[in-house]
């Protein structure tokens, strides 16, 4: 078992850590109220989910001079966070391909359903059900714009 608190792991989500590792390792010289903003959390949550992080090995924070020639902090992901971000990612992944095939799944109900409910309907339901279906044509292009396949670090 993990030597994390229990309090730390309930408080992160693996959507948070993901969601964080991903923004720090791509922007490494963020600050945290600009994650807040990115992750929409508020700052406390945020200074308390990177300290988990670097409590946990994962992400190292060294000072820096910024343009403003102030003191900040630039978060280092460490190769433990690196492994971490590539794990998590995969069971980020495998979780939203599952809730896609779910949603995939109602959808085809939901055509079947609107399909076998336009024929007998009237002109006004008709056209009703038309925008239903199209509506549902385009949630269903957007989930699979959304899932497009995670690459690893590397």
């Amino acid at each position: 078992m993990s030597n994390t608190p229990t309090k730390v792991r309930r408080h992160l989500s693996d959507d948070m850590r993901y969601r964080l590792l991903k923004h720090l390792a791509e922007q490494p010289q963020a600050s945290q109220r600009q994650l807040s903003q990115v992750l929409g959390v508020s700052v406390g949550s945020l200074n308390y989910c990177v300290n988990a992080l670097i409590e946990r090995g994962w992400v190292k924070a060294t000072n820096f001079r910024n343009s403003h020639h102030k003191l900040a902090y630039a978060y280092l992901l460490t190769p433990s966070g690196i492994e971490a971000k590539t794990r998590i990612a995969m069971r980020f992944l495998q979780r939203k391909l599952e809730e896609h095939e779910v949603l995939a799944q109602e959808i085809a109900q939901l055509r079947t359903e609107v399909a076998a409910a336009q024929e007998p309907a009237g002109e006004a339901v008709s056209y009703q059900l038309s925008a239903v279906s199209y509506q549902l044509s385009a949630i269903s292009g957007q989930l699979s714009d959304e899932h497009e396949p995670l690459k690893a670090d590397g």
